[in-house]
């Protein structure tokens, strides 16, 4: 029986990998027990930031890594494809049924039993998968460093405000996709110069949630608002205010604050690029400055929260396997992947791993020409300033070929899944 501590999206693929081979596992999963600062249900796989998967273009990068994944049945892009909601060339889903498919798959696999509790202390005889995220619990990061006398990481994370549809002045505000010539998915909410001004102004001088507790305030993919605007009144508008490609006519905004659909039905709608750590009382009033939003009702409020990540170089090898403790993996953004789909393609990554060290006594890697294998070795590589990584082509090995960046992009593709595929036919049992 193998242990899973978590089932957010990296444990959950670890269980599927593994219990479709017919490997037993048990999920621990602490809630309902214990919820963390910004988790709402109890369910598998609960999406607490963005309900965005990000691009579906294999010439992105996080588009390769989705493709990757699929050679290998990702459970969570099977629910991303049943709960998706019209978004552009972003793969965006109803939060809920998404999770709810994930839960159903793995309450109905035979080979996964789930147990509802807090995790802190680790048995090293134990074959142990860690995919606790970022929010994990303080009891078992103290058991981790207890374990590899390792720096822990702190940043912080905010998440973006919801608001009802039926709030947003669709007089004033518009329909268009970035670029697109007629209607699309995102709601846009133009601004006048005049109007960001004071949006601008209110914006940097509100009050916030102050940190607690940690020492770092270093914000990663989710900078808050709040902080992007202080570093400058143009920063916002090269940024989720960039009113470039929303033109209405020949008429440009001067700033543009977009909402996306965030479930089904349509009657939710999340601010892009919003995550804030503002007050309560604050997000109301400055989201009501919003031309369109004046009489916004805030469905969620954006909240600033606490990400943990491990210094992995130091105490991981490739595969996402302890140096020091073989039966110990670790995986999610607690081992320094950023993203869904990272950490969800980290747990395939190590389920692979662990597969074959069952069946063939020996690890496997996955191949430096995949995103995925790239992410893998990223963690678990020396780097003196190490901080937690998108899927990018950065990381990826390099062609070393001149052609246009276009060209390239898809070149890398076409070497990725030639990669992969020779790597499943030379492993046929994974």
């Amino acid at each position: 029986m193998i242990k899973i501590i978590g089932g957010g999206l990296a444990g959950v693929e670890v269980a599927n990998f593994l219990a479709n081979r017919k490997i037993p596992v048990t999920i621990y999963e602490m809630r309902p027990t214990k919820y963390t600062e910004v988790h709402q249900t109890d369910l598998l796989g609960e999406l607490v930031c963005s309900n965005s998967l990000r691009s579906n273009d294999i010439n992105t990068a996080v588009g390769l890594l989705k493709e990757e994944m699929r050679l290998f049945h990702s459970l969570i892009l099977k629910a991303a494809e049943v709960s998706k909601i019209e978004g552009g060339t972003s793969l965006m889903v109803d939060r809920v049924k998404f999770s709810n498919f994930i839960t159903n798959s793995i309450k109905d696999n035979p080979y996964i039993k789930i147990i509802n509790e807090e995790v802190t202390n680790l048995n090293l005889d134990e074959l142990t998968v860690i995919a606790t995220g970022p929010l994990t619990s303080k009891g078992l990061v103290d058991e981790l460093l207890k374990l590899n006398d390792s720096d822990t990481l702190n940043f912080f994370d905010a998440v973006a405000p919801i608001i009802e549809f039926d709030s947003i002045n669709l007089d004033i505000c518009y329909f268009k996709d970035r670029y697109s010539d007629d209607g699309g998915t995102y709601l846009n909410c133009p601004m006048t110069k005049e109007e960001y001004d004071t949006f601008y102004s209110e914006l940097i001088n509100a009050e916030r949630h102050a940190p607690k507790d940690f020492e770092k305030e270093i914000f990663e993919a989710c900078m808050p608002i709040e902080v992007m605007a202080e570093r400058g009144y143009q920063t916002p508008l090269f940024g989720p205010l960039k009113p470039v490609g929303l033109e209405v006519g020949n008429n440009r905004p001067y700033a543009v604050v977009q909402l996306r659909p965030d479930d089904f039905s349509r009657k939710m709608y999340n601010m892009v690029g919003f995550q804030t750590s503002l007050k309560h009382p604050e997000q109301t009033r400055i989201i009501r400055l919003i031309p369109g939003l004046e009489n916004a009702n805030i469905l969620r409020y954006g909240v600033i929260h606490r990400n943990t990540y491990l210094n992995s170089p130091k105490i991981l090898t490739r595969g996402f396997q302890f140096k020091d403790y073989p039966n110990l993996f670790l995986v999610g953004q607690i081992s320094g992947v950023e993203g869904y789909v990272e950490s969800a393609a980290s747990g395939i990554a190590a389920a692979i791993n662990i597969y074959n060290q069952i069946v063939n006594k020996e690890p496997l890697y996955l191949p430096l020409e995949s995103m995925i294998g790239s992410l893998d070795s990223y963690v678990s590589s020396y780097n003196s300033n190490f901080v937690p990584m998108n899927a990018n082509f950065g990381i990826i090995k390099e062609i070393n070929k001149k052609m246009k960046r276009k060209e390239k992009r898809a070149m890398y593709g076409k070497v990725s899944i030639e990669a992969l595929n020779k790597f499943r036919k030379e492993n046929p049992w994974i």
